[in-house]
């Protein structure tokens, strides 16, 4: 398991307390549903792959998402290339 640690300032903790109930909860959940819409975006692109290329889909979302990373299918963000700026 990774665990993460954030800084805020006295300012950003005040702002984030004007909207949120307990400011830890908020950024939990934040975090937690991002991952899961992430995760769900991964099945996704692991059962598409699984298709046509005929391997066996896994059983589990933690499945496919080690499948897909291990073959390759997605990468991490920092590792996509960057798009050249549009033309002017």
């Amino acid at each position: 398991m990774v665990q993460y640690t954030i800084t805020l300032t006295n300012e950003e903790d005040k702002a984030l307390s004007f909207v949120a109930y307990s400011q830890q909860e908020w950024i939990d959940n934040a975090v937690h549903e991002r991952c899961r819409v992430a995760i769900d975006q991964i099945c996704q692109i692991c059962i598409e792959k699984c298709l046509e290329t005929g391997t066996q889909i896994p059983g589990s979302k933690e499945a496919m998402v080690n499948l897909a990373f291990d073959m390759g299918w997605v990468v991490p963000a920092k590792d996509k290339p960057i798009p050249p700026p549009p033309a002017v």
